[in-house]
């Protein structure tokens, strides 16, 4: 396949030992496979150290936005594909972004739709049917928001696209795994919101979980991807609780 135009591929890692293989071999085609690991213990940093192909660097993880940052200032081509160590690029994905950076009139920055992957089976609905998120990039026209220390956000000082082809996500390896990012996505949104003030209040303790769970497993349909959705709705809305439940803590600590 063709191409002119130089990728860089940005990952940030920390135990992924499970999903790295895949994640790099999805990505071959790039120029520069850079990632950055936040000292793994499971084997995931010997396996970068030993791909040739790949630039492994490590360092503290303090914040999302503030690694992806920093794994960002490490790519030395303008076009960036940055993504996750538990999402793979298809083959027409993979065509796609080569289209996409060669194209004279490309926009600066696209989202790439997912497929949410419960195991190795499709998750279609549960709120998951309209995901989105940035991944191809100019570097040279976009940054990480500095304000967010969890789901972070890329500003862009230019023009958005949306790529066609669908990016795959494997997020829940299994009910223990999904269940502790859930609370650790919930904690880090709590300290995010309690840095900016925000207050804790009873209602949103349990009306918010409430919400989410009613909004995806019925609004949204989650009730057809059977008891695969029934899952994962009630865990995203864990995750709701334990922000709430964890802003409530971090208040009560302030306040003594």
């Amino acid at each position: 396949m063709s191409k002119s135009t130089k990728l860089s591929v940005v990952v940030i890692t920390y135990n992924e030992i499970e999903y790295i293989e895949e994640c790099i071999d999805s990505v071959i085609f790039a120029d520069e496979i850079i990632v950055v690991d936040s000292y793994s213990k499971d084997g995931t940093w010997e396996f970068l150290k030993n791909k040739p192909e790949v630039t492994a660097l490590q360092h503290p993880f303090e914040n999302f936005t503030k690694q992806k940052s920093f794994a960002l200032s490490q790519a030395t081509n303008d076009w960036v594909y940055f993504f996750d160590a538990d999402e793979r690029v298809t083959p027409a994905l993979q065509k796609e972004i080569i289209q996409t950076i060669n194209n004279p009139n490309s926009f600066d920055a696209y989202w790439n739709y997912r497929s949410f992957m419960f195991k190795n089976e499709r998750l279609y609905f549960s709120g998951w049917q309209t995901d989105k998120v940035y991944r191809l990039f100019r570097k040279s026209r976009c940054e990480f928001i500095n304000n967010r220390i969890v789901h972070e956000t890329l500003k862009v000082n230019g023009t958005e696209g949306k790529l066609k082809e669908k990016l795959i996500h494997y997020s829940y390896k299994n009910y223990e795994d999904y269940k502790g990012k859930m609370i650790r996505y919930g904690q880090l949104k709590a300290k995010q919101a309690h840095l900016k003030g925000k207050k804790w209040s009873i209602l949103k303790q349990y009306l918010r979980p409430t919400w989410k769970f009613v909004n995806h497993f019925l609004l949204r349909l989650g009730i057809l991807d059977g008891k695969k959705g029934l899952i994962i709705c009630y865990l995203n809305a864990l995750g709701v609780y334990e922000r709430f439940r964890e802003q409530r803590a971090l208040e009560l600590k302030s306040n003594n």
